[in-house]
């Protein structure tokens, strides 16, 4: 399927990824058919796109008129057999295999015969997720960089049996919403996550060792090396259930002890404490101002 033969875009997951990836799509004229397993999630995902998209606006990337089209491009979907039938779809739900292998697996009867599945993990192996399909050769992986309408990058991931005319199809589709492609093999965790999350992985160990607090890693890492946010601040913007699970497939793929998650990590993970989104991590954002938890 050539990309300018793309007008639909299915995507799956209306969570932090999930509505970022529809905003886009839908910003640059796709009709975008957004699913999600809790119903009540695609309605609070549409009204944060419309927040965020309000931003855009009040800064002047676009006018009320544009967002009003881009807004009314976004459909609800709960019926499989409807997004089956779209050019394009993304899936985005939790890092977890086993999930991602179920939903491909529902998804399959509903499909047209030239829709094009991706998927926007970011880190597990597109081969194993593509052989659990029945088109291979149109699958591959679409990773998209958080917060999705702001950041640039898109890295594509072939499996072994994608074909290029997929690649090529989505080389210019990412070209079309505005992002920059990074071609990356399918090893653990690609390239952006494969260099990040074992520098996250570092600065959660520094902390365990007593290196330094949470405060003074980050400010570290802020003043010392330019990055926009400290590593531990990142983590839980991130989510430490997702830094968790790339970590684990780094260390299971690679088979690397320099992969090994840090204890302190998987002890967050297990209270709980995931970062932003459920208000604790390695801050408490429970209050007005954010507060180190250790």
């Amino acid at each position: 399927m050539a990309a300018n033969e793309i007008r639909t875009v299915g995507v799956i997951g209306a969570g932090q990824m999930g509505n970022g990836i529809a905003h886009v799509f839908a910003q640059h004229g796709y009709e975008v058919l957004l699913n999600d397993v809790d119903e009540a999630r695609i309605d609070d995902a549409i009204a944060r796109i419309s927040k965020n998209m309000d931003r855009q606006v009040a800064k002047g990337l676009m006018t009320p008129e544009d967002k009003a089209a881009a807004l009314a491009r976004i459909r609800k979907c709960t019926d499989l057999a409807e997004l089956g039938k779209c050019d394009l779809i993304i899936e985005s739900a939790t890092e977890n295999e086993r999930i991602k292998a179920e939903i491909f697996a529902s998804l399959a009867p509903h499909l047209a015969p030239h829709t094009i599945l991706t998927t926007n993990t970011s880190s597990i192996s597109i081969t194993r997720l593509a052989a659990a399909t029945d088109r291979p050769e149109r699958f591959m992986g679409l990773h998209f960089m958080n917060p999705v309408p702001v950041m640039k990058l898109v890295e594509l991931i072939r499996g072994i049996a994608t074909d290029d005319e997929t690649y090529q199809t989505m080389r210019k589709v990412v070209d079309s919403i505005g992002k920059t492609v990074a071609s990356a093999e399918d090893f653990p965790a690609f390239i952006v996550n494969r260099i990040l999350l074992p520098m996250i992985n570092e600065a959660v160990y520094t902390l365990y060792e007593g290196v330094g607090t949470v405060e003074s890693i980050d400010k570290a890492m802020k003043l010392g090396a330019n990055h926009p946010m400290g590593p531990l601040e990142l983590a839980d913007f991130i989510g430490l259930d997702t830094c968790l699970a790339i970590m684990n497939v780094l260390h299971d793929g690679l088979a690397d002890t320099k992969y090994r998650p840090c204890p302190l990590l998987v002890k967050y993970v297990e209270a709980g404490w995931l970062g932003r989104k459920t208000g604790r991590g390695f801050y408490d954002y429970r209050g007005e101002t954010p507060v180190p938890t250790r």
